[in-house]
């Protein structure tokens, strides 16, 4: 019973790992149609801000989140402004096209600077070790990384669907010719929600570095695993990839520690058989 609940606390702790990183790209492909198949580097790039300040300007962990959520919001900005509006009314193919070049773009720059190896991260003392409950021990940032990730998405929900902005982004995704029509400045709309979307996959690559490691492979390493939580949670609203991203976690821990020769297998088998059932996702568009 022991290992049981050890294995969901661990799984569902990955499973909001993945969906804190897979988050922003819940908003630039679930709610903007947009393939950003470049959004493993912006989680990167918000990775490799946050050791940076750590170990070269002496930041502390929870104070370089919040610079690598910038730093990725803002690179997201300009290349919005310079070269993703332009592939908006593209088709998806142009998108993934572009996407997957500025991704190698992306891993070449950062071999460049940082070399290839894996960049260490030292946690402050307060979110390191374990406490124990119920005979179970229980990581103290896999906690930390529940708690934000909860926190997190409720927020979002929130944003999105009670707030004049999210009103804004939905009318714009919608329609955007009846939303300009409307009062809605679409340009303006767009450009904040995918900053905001780059924002938060740097968010999450800060985040993410203790448990997935960072090395400038990251973003081809892990984009199956975005695209998996988004496609199988469905573009309905934020909820559906929190539940795919969860359910993902715990059937990806679950297989390896009970059937480890298996590997991924059992993550992808359950992939293809809930969208075989559920091909809009777990919570689809209204």
């Amino acid at each position: 019973m022991a290992s049981l609940l050890g294995v969901l606390f661990d799984g569902l702790a990955y499973g909001m790992l993945l969906f804190l990183v897979s988050v922003g790209l819940s908003v630039t492909l679930g709610l903007m149609n947009f393939v950003n198949l470049a959004h493993g580097a912006f989680a990167m790039l918000g990775g490799y801000v946050c050791v940076v300040l750590m170990q070269r300007w002496g930041v502390p962990f929870l104070m370089a989140l919040p610079a690598a959520f910038v730093a990725s919001a803002a690179a997201g900005l300009i290349l919005e402004r310079v070269l993703y509006r332009r592939f908006y009314r593209r088709s998806h193919l142009d998108q993934v096209l572009v996407t997957i070049g500025l991704v190698f773009m992306a891993i070449a720059v950062a071999t460049w600077m940082f070399g290839p190896q894996q960049q260490p991260l030292r946690l402050p003392g307060a979110l390191s070790g374990q406490w124990t409950l119920l005979g179970v021990d229980l990581n103290v940032y896999r906690c930390f990384l529940l708690v934000v990730g909860a926190l997190l998405a409720w927020t979002l929900t929130l944003v999105l669907e009670r707030t004049r902005f999210g009103a804004a982004v939905r009318a714009a995704v919608d329609d955007a010719r009846v939303a300009e029509a409307l009062g809605v400045r679409v340009t303006l709309v767009f450009q904040l929600t995918f900053a905001v979307g780059c924002g938060l996959a740097g968010l999450g690559g800060a985040l993410g570095v203790e448990v997935l490691g960072l090395d400038p492979t990251f973003p081809l390493k892990y984009i199956v695993y975005f695209l998996l939580v988004v496609a199988v949670g469905g573009t309905g609203s934020l909820k559906g990839p929190l539940f795919a991203a969860l359910l993902l976690g715990v059937a990806d821990v679950a297989g390896k520690y009970y059937l480890p020769q298996v590997g991924a297998f059992i993550l992808y088998a359950i992939m293809v058989l809930l969208l075989i059932v559920r091909p809009q996702g777990l919570v689809a568009r209204a």
